[in-house]
């Protein structure tokens, strides 16, 4: 019976390895993209607060990153990373036009009309692509998603937080591709309570109409922003002390075990991949949990920035895997080039690697290669290996002004700089750097470099792409 178990297990290792490496059919391609979702807000990262099953089904099923970086601390540099493989600085929206972390409504910049943003990549490579969700790239009319590589969009033009005033009533803006067609009241819970589900009727709709040709669905959560908000029968579904921040969470388990549903009554879920993951670290304050890791969003410990990840793809990824080599949502662009066999020839330069091999062989050895943590304008420290540079010490007087006036999350600033051993120490809590000089000046030679590149603050290296700015922006709700 042993030996009989093990030629079965080897047959399906074979079966798997050989459809991973099938390349003559792109798969569908969806991403469900969290706002503020903490790297222990799910069961299958540690809560013991929130309840998650259908994700942690898909965990089983499919494979769990440990060591998987969103783009930026915060929304919009993530998401700007997430849409052109590079970090937010080398495409001009690591900061606003004001110097602030993120953009606001009527902000003069967005995204670049001038790169080819990952819906047009996957437009030339056949897709049709759809975004749900919210957006946080500009909310003037250039910069929208539908004049982007979007052949759809319903969702928010920015965070529920930005509600624009009027009749002193903050107001959000839902969109159905360049239309508002609703005025959500951010304080009204039965509003915004109703997100979640709206946008998961939306996104199954469209898969539906498309699920006959290859398609790229760009599913991003509003929740769990604050404000928090869910339907009542989730509010019964967590013991997070912060109850509506744990319904949130127990609402898109929901709607993702939807999603995965419709992906099998459709007869498509073979031939779609699908990744669950976050824009940035939690927000304790607000319910959410970082697990062991240190910090928080809006700050380069390891709590702000490091994330849940799950990859699911029935028959081409080994269930129940886990990736402990970093990797991050710069990744995915050419990740996703891969797959859907796209060949680029437009000599720009991207700072994410194809990591399709990672889904299928996710225990194999690999180089390091250097992950770097910016933030409002600096670069506040870089991961190579296992080893992580704290460069938050060598800031200056001004520079830490600077840094700190952009972001409301205190920076924790050292007098010198900081070296830590992830594998070891992911809670970063055991500076090494006296006792391994050559790593602090190997990682050293590597920050230096990408400075001399991108620059810091408003001194643009001569490697940014500037972005275009709006000269007379206009609020979309007037």
């Amino acid at each position: 019976m042993r030996n009989a178990l093990m030629l079965a297990f080897a047959f399906l290792s074979v079966t798997l390895d050989s459809l991973a490496g099938d390349k003559t059919t792109p798969p569908n391609i969806i991403l469900i993209f969290c706002d503020d979702l903490g790297y222990g807000d799910l069961s299958s990262y540690g809560s013991v607060w929130n309840q998650t099953p259908e994700i942690d089904k898909m965990a089983v099923e499919g494979l769990r990153f440990t060591d998987f970086y969103a783009g930026a601390p915060v929304c919009t540099p993530s998401r700007a990373g997430l849409m052109t493989g590079c970090y937010a600085r080398r495409v001009d929206l690591d900061l606003d036009a004001e110097n602030q972390w993120v953009l606001f409504p009527k902000s003069q910049k967005g995204i670049n009309p001038a790169e080819t943003i990952l819906p047009e990549m996957l437009k030339k490579a056949g897709y049709a692509t759809a975004i749900i969700g919210k957006w946080h790239l500009g909310d003037q009319p250039v910069f929208l998603p539908v004049n982007n590589g979007f052949d759809y969009w319903f969702g928010l033009p920015y965070s529920n937080d930005m509600g624009i005033r009027k009749n002193k009533i903050p107001l959000l803006p839902l969109m159905q591709n360049e239309k508002v067609i609703d005025e959500i009241n951010e304080d009204s819970q039965s509003d915004l309570s109703t997100i979640t589900k709206r946008y998961t009727a939306e996104a199954i709709k469209w898969i539906g109409q498309n699920k006959d040709h290859p398609f790229f669905l760009y599913f991003a959560h509003t929740m769990p922003h604050n404000p928090v908000a869910a339907r009542e029968q989730f509010h019964l579904k967590t013991i997070n002390p912060k109850e509506s921040y744990g319904a949130s969470i127990a609402e898109i388990s929901w709607s993702t075990g939807r999603i995965l549903e419709c992906l099998k009554k459709e007869g498509i879920a073979k031939n779609t991949l699908v990744i669950f993951t976050s824009d940035n670290g939690g927000a304790p304050r607000w319910g959410a949990n970082n697990g062991v890791l240190k910090g928080r969003k809006g700050q380069v410990y390891e709590g702000g920035i490091r994330v849940p990840c799950i990859a699911w793809w029935p028959g081409k990824i080994h269930p129940g895997a886990t990736c402990n080599a970093p990797a991050s949502v710069l990744d995915l662009y050419p990740t996703f080039a891969a797959l859907a066999n796209f060949q680029f020839n437009d000599n720009v330069r991207r700072d994410g690697n194809d990591i399709s091999d990672y889904l299928f062989h996710p225990d194999a050895k690999r180089e390091a290669r250097p992950f770097y943590y910016w933030h409002v304008g600096y670069l506040q420290a870089v991961r190579y290996g296992d080893w992580k540079l704290s460069l938050l010490g060598r800031f200056s007087k001004e520079e830490q002004q600077n840094i700190l006036k952009s972001t409301y999350h205190i920076a924790d600033f050292s007098d010198h700089i900081e070296l830590y051993n992830l594998r070891e120490d992911p809670g970063e809590s055991n500076d090494v750097s006296e006792k391994h000089p050559d790593i602090v000046a190997e990682i050293l030679k590597l920050a230096e470099k990408e400075k001399r590149e991108l620059g810091e603050w408003t001194n643009k290296g001569p490697e940014v792409r500037k972005t275009l700015y709006v000269e007379s922006p206009e609020p979309i709700i007037k």
